[in-house]
């Protein structure tokens, strides 16, 4: 999408996509290496109740999926950072995910004014709509001078 396509109050969605066991074994030594991520008979006794994908593998997984629903083709070329990542659920290996993206604010930097910004909330969640995953993302984007 091009940043002028984006507009507050808009929903994206995408998906669905997921994680499998041998990829959430692979991130978790890799990454965050962690037993209730990286051995799944431990994790079976553990407080979860089987083994479960990194939080961070999650928010690289709604990467991929904004860059796939949105980002792929537009003028986007960083972010400043995020406001507050949740972890709300755990997710388990071949589970289903769907991306939601809420459009919070859409504008042309005032003091650079070839920069537009978006600020977006993200969501990873469950086929019935429960969010596992939230954060508020702003993205930047190269735009033409204005008129």
């Amino acid at each position: 999408m091009k940043f002028a396509d984006f507009h507050v109050g808009q929903v994206l969605r995408h998906g669905p996509a997921l994680l499998s066991q041998d990829e959430i074994l692979r991130f978790a030594r890799d990454w965050d290496p962690q037993w209730f991520h990286t051995d799944p008979e431990a994790a079976e006794q553990g407080f979860h109740g089987g083994l479960i994908a990194s939080g961070w593998q999650t928010c690289a997984l709604a990467m991929r999926m904004a860059c796939e629903c949105a980002l792929e083709g537009s003028e986007s070329f960083a972010s400043p950072g995020i406001e507050g990542i949740q972890w709300l659920q755990p997710v388990r290996p071949d589970q289903p995910l769907y991306f939601q993206a809420d459009i919070l604010d859409v504008r042309r930097s005032s003091s650079k004014p070839t920069l537009g910004v978006l600020r977006w909330r993200w969501q990873l969640q469950l086929p019935d709509g429960t969010p596992v995953m939230a954060l508020v993302s702003t993205s930047l984007f190269k735009l033409p001078p204005p008129f």
